[in-house]
């Protein structure tokens, strides 16, 4: 069987899965890894053998990048504090809890090898985050500690992962030449990817008017921000987070319409094969794994992976629960009103409920050196190979399965009456300005028949949402007018008031008036609304065509 084949059939797989999983209502990783593991078992099937560098270069940049655009810039900046604490430091804590029972219980690990061990499945991962938290209602507070957290604390696990296995293959290990390197690598990281962000930007403002080109460009951001981050050798994970959350941060005004609906239709299907891709690899690699371990005694070394996978997760809730009670991880988290936003008990349950372990986890530990300097093999490689698998597929499964379950049972949702409240709010305001914005600048050029159903359209609006009228009623139409001239009259105006209301939202989010979200979906629509606009415009102006003479409606 080619490679080739092996490819159609994950997607042919992936395709009818990913199916299964939205009327089961089960997190699509889960279900992914567990066929990944079942594939992986049937006779015929090629293993599925993915280098450690085709996975950090062709998977991982475009993932984290995707990641870091749907993060709200203003939320990540909020929560810095518990994001940093969790990316940081809890790395490094989890890092040591594991190394130590590595070290004391297991047999064959020294200091060394149980510092790789813990370095390689410290780092919760931000594809599995996104994916097992997506639609379950979340407060947003608590998706942007979970998502901004899992966006950085790659970086941290990395260099761990570095300085342990090169004590590993030297035998020496410097505390403070890690600690510098890592200031070194995360800060030149950071100044890499907001460098490349920056320049993309510059060039996308030149090419509004060319929506495959600006596409083709946000393929190659994340990758020339990897590659030329790990080039200089700072940290290519956080490069390209920060490009990401640069570009996200400068969408609204970068991208014409045209781009963002052609660049999220784009996005959403190369992220869903891309995900899907990575979680089977993950499952199908036990196989291999196995099959490197010859004669070693696997229900003991199922149990060491069950116990390193135990304190993974308890690690996590050890160290959330006092730091949120004695120091000032959510300390002086505010909204805007000045009413304390900080996390309740049963959030920061699932704040440390929400760790599971992915790609990340996977790419390091397949990358674990063949040999040491000496030529002799690399102590323990295969069974670190199987702990690391463990611990993912415990998190992924375990708590996966059971992170929808205690979300509702512990009500830790934000109702649909609060995400409502503010889309009301927010298209309250976009109304009252688009009315204001007529009087004020249209209403001297049109005829009034074609001012008074603009007007009529947002005050039609302002009534449904301030509950005068239901959803159901019609406004209603004035004069029926068949001349061309005023119809296209009233299209440009709706185009102009589209302008209007887009630049509008764009100093909201830059002010952070509404979560963005909010903005987003506010944006979306705009976007369609502009798309038909601009078909009828077009029909407009080509002779013979049906329609090029219209009655004018609101």
């Amino acid at each position: 069987m080619t490679n080739l084949e092996v490819i159609l059939i994950l997607m042919a797989v992936l395709a009818a899965l990913s199916s299964v999983t939205n009327k089961l209502k089960i997190p699509y990783p889960v279900l992914l890894v567990i066929a990944g593991l079942i594939i992986g078992f049937i006779p015929g099937i090629p293993d599925i053998n993915v280098p450690p560098d085709l996975i950090f270069l062709i998977f991982l940049p475009p993932l984290l990048y995707d990641a870091a655009g749907n993060v709200s810039w203003h939320e990540f900046k909020k929560y810095r504090r518990p994001i940093s604490t969790l990316a940081i430091w809890l790395v490094f804590f989890t890092t040591t809890a594991v190394a130590v029972v590595a070290h004391y219980c297991i047999p064959g690990f020294s200091w060394p090898l149980a510092f790789v061990l813990g370095a390689i499945v410290s780092p919760p991962d931000a594809v599995a985050a996104t994916s097992a938290t997506k639609g379950l209602g979340l407060p947003k507070r608590v998706l942007a500690i979970l998502e901004g957290e899992s966006l950085v604390n790659d970086a941290s696990a990395l260099v761990a992962y570095r300085y342990a296995v090169a004590a590993v293959l030297s035998g020496t290990f410097v505390l403070w030449q890690a600690s510098f390197q890592f200031l070194l690598v995360a800060g030149g990281g950071i100044a890499v990817g907001l460098a490349i962000g920056y320049v993309f930007s510059r060039i996308h403002n030149y090419l509004l008017d060319n929506a495959t080109i600006e596409t083709t460009l946000t393929i190659l951001k994340p990758f020339v921000s990897y590659l030329l981050a790990e080039h200089l050798g700072f940290s290519g994970v956080l490069a390209v987070v920060s490009t990401g959350l640069f570009i996200s941060w400068r969408s609204h005004e970068i991208y014409s319409f045209q781009t963002r609906i052609q660049i999220n239709g784009f996005w959403n299907i190369l992220i869903f094969l891309l995900n899907g891709f990575v979680f089977i690899i993950i499952g199908s690699q036990l196989p291999i794994i196995l099959k490197g371990l010859g004669n070693d005694s696997l229900p003991s070394l199922f149990g060491y992976g069950l116990l390193i996978s135990f304190v993974a997760i308890a690690a996590r809730i050890a160290w959330i629960f006092p730091l949120s009670y004695f120091s000032s991880l959510f300390r002086k988290l505010k909204n805007k009103n000045g009413e304390v936003i900080n996390p309740s008990k049963n959030e920061l349950f699932i704040i440390s409920w929400a760790g599971m372990r992915g790609v990340v986890s996977l790419a390091t530990g397949l990358g674990l050196p063949l040999t040491l300097t000496n030529g002799e093999a690399f102590p323990q490689r295969n069974v670190i190979l199987l702990f690391t698998f463990i611990v993912i597929f415990v998190t992924l499964v375990l708590q996966g399965l059971t992170l929808p379950f205690l979300v509702r049972k512990l009500k830790v949702q934000e109702s649909e009456a609060e995400t409502w409240d503010e889309e009301k709010r927010l298209r309250l305001a976009m109304a009252r300005s688009s009315i204001f914005f007529i009087e004020s600048e249209l209403s001297l050029n049109l005829p009034d028949q074609v001012l008074n159903d603009l007007k009529e359209m947002f005050e039609h609006q302002i009534n449904y949402l301030n509950g005068v009228v239901r959803l159901g009623d019609k406004p209603k139409k004035g004069e029926d007018l068949e001349a061309t001239t005023i119809f296209r009259q009233y299209l440009a105006s709706e185009s102009q008031i589209l302008d209007h209301q887009r630049n509008t939202i764009i100093r909201w989010h830059k002010e952070g008036t509404f979560s963005e979200e909010a903005i987003r979906n506010i944006e979306q629509e705009l976007d369609i609304r502009s798309l038909n606009l601009e078909a009828q415009q077009k029909r407009l102006t080509t002779p013979n065509m049906p329609g090029s003479s219209q009655r004018l409606t609101s």
